[in-house]
């Protein structure tokens, strides 16, 4: 794979809108989540919810895209002055040489839901001003901020539960490869609605506790929403340390419908792929973000694969006790955060957790550690197996 190199990159989550505010919760311990208080659900579980979405209003040629979901998008957007790189890429590249690949698992489906309290009471049809395509449509968003820069090169939704957002590396690697893209803005947003709080309250799934990450007492996920997205370019960032994603690791074990294989099987072989398409050793590896979100399966799961292929040498955590699990949006926001690692020289330690697991025999980080790395690994590991695992590698300006 030619070199991808991340020229810019931005967050926002419960614990805040851009990239210092997220780093100083993280470096504080801090947890954005909250008792859920979110529309009329009443359920006893703790969710992330990003401040300041309600109050954002699209721009009016854009308002045919007003949902939930593309309200955190241009939250996000409009932080770490992202959208000003974007559009010096465009005047570099032109505007068909620009793709967009955003991963979303829910996508604007409280608008929805929403519109649903609405309909007729007779015919039971919809309201006439709700644009099932522009809000609710997995694809709403991707067609959004294409429409937002006035972009003309391909845009793609990826839908893959928890991996969404990785796996869109992947699709901009594949097409940058085929010479038909320059640059590309990759990313995910998934925001809160009934359907997923409901969703996972049925699966069992959901924590009545602040979700706690490979701890030994953890009793499941708690459900938040964040948006957050990168600028890759081909030519490496002239003034800055530059992140090149040195290795993608993509794999479908399709073991079961909403469980892992129990010893890991497709997290194992993203983890390997990556590895190999780097070109590194294990040993080369500073940090793993786990995709850990609190379940007693998937955790154990994960942390068999990462025990077999890595040991217990490599510190690693999970920062979904931080952020919370934002679905479709995890993989673009924990890459981030590697990113801000990588940078500081700080490793994150998981917060909320109090006693490990003692049957998972990983590394794992209970308190920020001050250590210099170059190389982490960012796991995101789907519904139904599918799998992704990114590795980013710092280099000098």
């Amino acid at each position: 794979m030619q070199p991808i190199y991340v020229s810019h990159y931005t967050l926002s989550t419960c614990l805040g809108s851009g990239k210092q505010a997220n780093w100083d919760a993280l470096m504080q311990g801090r947890t954005g989540l909250k008792p859920c208080v979110f529309e009329t659900v009443v359920l006893p579980t703790f969710i992330g919810e990003v401040q300041g979405v309600d109050d954002i209003t699209l721009p009016g040629h854009l308002s045919h895209h007003q949902c939930r979901n593309n309200q955190l998008a241009q939250l996000a957007l409009e932080q770490d002055d992202f959208a000003n790189a974007v559009r010096a890429a465009i005047a570099t590249y032109g505007a068909g040489r620009v793709g967009v690949f955003l991963g979303t698992s829910t996508s604007g489906i409280l608008s929805t839901e929403l519109a649903y309290r609405q309909r007729d009471a007779a015919t039971g049809a919809l309201p006439g001003d709700f644009r099932y395509a522009q809000t609710h449509n997995t694809y709403s968003v991707a067609g959004f901020v294409r429409e937002y820069f006035a972009l003309a090169g391909p845009a793609v939704a990826v839908s893959s539960a928890c991996s969404s957002s990785a796996k869109v590396f992947g699709n901009a690697a594949r097409m940058m490869e085929c010479g038909l893209i320059d640059a590309a803005i990759v990313g995910g947003v998934d925001s809160l609605c009934l359907t997923t709080l409901y969703g996972f309250n049925s699966l069992e799934l959901l924590s009545p506790e602040l979700c706690q990450p490979y701890g030994a007492d953890r009793r499941g996920i708690s459900i938040s929403e964040a948006a957050g997205f990168a600028l890759l370019t081909r030519e490496k960032p002239r003034s800055q340390p530059a992140v090149v994603v040195a290795g993608i690791g993509e794999s479908s074990d399709a073991h079961h419908m909403s469980s892992p294989h129990p010893e890991g099987a497709g997290a194992l072989a993203a983890m390997r792929q990556a590895l190999d398409m780097a070109q590194l050793q294990t040993d080369q590896i500073g940090y793993i973000n786990l995709h850990g979100t609190a379940t007693k399966s998937n955790d154990a799961a994960e942390g068999a694969a990462v025990s077999a292929l890595f040991g217990n040498r490599v510190p690693c955590s999970s920062t979904k006790g931080h952020t919370g699990h934002a679905l479709g949006a995890a993989g673009i926001i924990e890459a981030a955060i590697c990113m801000l690692s990588m940078q500081h020289g700080v490793l994150p330690g998981g917060a909320n957790t109090q006693v490990l697991d003692p049957d998972i025999g990983v590394e794992y980080l209970l308190h920020n550690a001050s250590r210099s790395v170059d190389v982490v690994m960012s796991n995101s590991f789907g519904f139904g197996g599918s799998n992704c695992s990114l590795l980013l590698k710092k280099e000098p300006a």
